[in-house]
């Protein structure tokens, strides 16, 4: 196995864990419905518990981060490509990108929660600094980690200590989907998530740091492909072995800290801002934790053939987060099977495995007759337009 198939294979593989990830969560959050059924037994609302919390704690804000860093390594790719034959790939870059609003916009019409939008709008700050150094690049994400715009946040809470602090915007916008997700039809639901749904979204991920740190896995995404990171040499397993290291003891003292740290804190504002800083670091830490551990499991025959199995579902990773909001929506909301009222977390995470299952079946006999998934195939033709590739 040549080392650019390697490459290529592992990035699939990343890509489908957190495909693979991302599904189970939504399932579980009733893509973005928030439900607890009263009539379950108290031994499975317990069970319920358990699984929502495990889950969470293994994947939430790290399968996006997962795939924010995969982004940034795929710009670098692509322009890296182009700058080979002579083209420079920055302006085709970012018509893709609106080409990739485009279809977060048809996501979100079954999904409040995408992140698609999010990821274009955010990925055309990748163009203006792709000829930056490494150490600008570097110094310039570990900045937006630090989580400027909450700095005035803290600032005031410290000044302001004892001020009551109200509920975050994006609440009120989250409870109004009650208007229009359990009863109403399917173009309620299309028009809700478009116009309520989408500030909702917004103002969630600004309230919890969002921007900041995907625009930050970006960067170091870029800088992994200009250092060829994900290929496999002596040198990139020595790197991701330190990784691995680095970042499973960081988690272990970071973790317990973010569990501790609202009991440290007295007052309930400068509690929301410190935490808000503080919490992503964890995040980001078990994340490398999965990063690392997948891409140098990868090289050992023993795991490589389990792990090729989320390839197909990566190489397809725009068509599959598409489909499973358009399947989980019929799913769950009121104007498909409305299951949201009778299914709690593990009701949920066997419907997610099945679906995770059917998916994966679909991603690799496609995959075994096409060169491209269905959406992605569009994106590379409408990518090309106007030129003879």
């Amino acid at each position: 196995m040549n080392q650019s198939t390697t490459r290529l294979h592992v990035i699939d593989a990343l890509r489908g864990f957190a495909i693979v990830a991302i599904m189970l969560l939504h399932n579980l959050e009733h893509f973005d419905f928030y439900f607890l059924p009263d009539h379950l037994p108290d031994w499975m609302k317990s069970l319920d518990k358990g699984i929502w919390d495990t889950l969470f704690f293994l994947f939430a804000s790290k399968s996006y981060s997962i795939f924010a860093l995969l982004f940034g390594l795929t710009f670098f790719i692509q322009t890296n490509n182009q700058e080979k034959k002579g083209y420079d790939f920055r302006a085709r870059f970012a018509w893709r990108l609106v080409l990739l609003f485009a279809f977060g916009m048809l996501n979100s019409l079954f999904f409040q929660g995408d992140i698609l939008t999010i990821y274009a709008v955010i990925g055309f700050l990748l163009i203006p600094i792709s000829k930056l150094s490494n150490k600008i690049l570097v110094g310039i994400a570990i900045f937006m980690l630090l989580q400027p715009a909450e700095w005035y946040g803290l600032i005031y809470a410290i000044q302001n200590p004892d001020i009551e602090i109200v509920n975050p915007v994006s609440w009120t916008y989250f409870g109004k989907m009650q208007e229009y997700i359990p009863n109403g039809s399917a173009i309620d639901t299309w028009i809700g998530n478009l116009t309520n749904g989408k500030k909702a979204v917004i103002l969630w991920n600004w309230e919890n740091g969002r921007f900041f740190i995907i625009f930050a896995m970006f960067i170091f995404g870029l800088v992994a492909g200009r250092k060829q990171l994900f290929v496999t040499t002596k040198s990139s397993n020595r790197f991701w072995k330190k990784v691995l290291i680095i970042a499973s003891l960081s988690f272990i003292i970071l973790y317990p800290i973010r569990l501790a740290l609202p009991g440290w804190i007295e007052s309930a504002i400068i509690e929301r801002s410190a935490t808000t800083m503080f919490n992503p670091w964890s995040d980001i830490a078990l994340m490398l934790v999965w990063v690392s551990g997948i891409t140098l499991l990868f090289q050992k025959k023993i795991f490589h053939k389990f792990l090729m199995l989320f390839a197909p579902l990566g190489k397809m990773s725009l068509s599959n987060y598409v489909m499973q909001s358009v399947i989980g929506s019929s799913i769950y909301y009121g104007y498909g099977m409305a299951l949201y009222q009778y299914t709690g977390a593990t009701y949920s995470l066997l419907i997610a495995i099945i679906l995770t299952l059917a998916t994966g079946g679909f991603c690799h006999w496609w995959a075994n007759n096409f060169k491209h998934g269905p959406l992605e195939g569009i994106w590379h033709k409408l990518t090309w337009l106007g030129t003879k590739k």
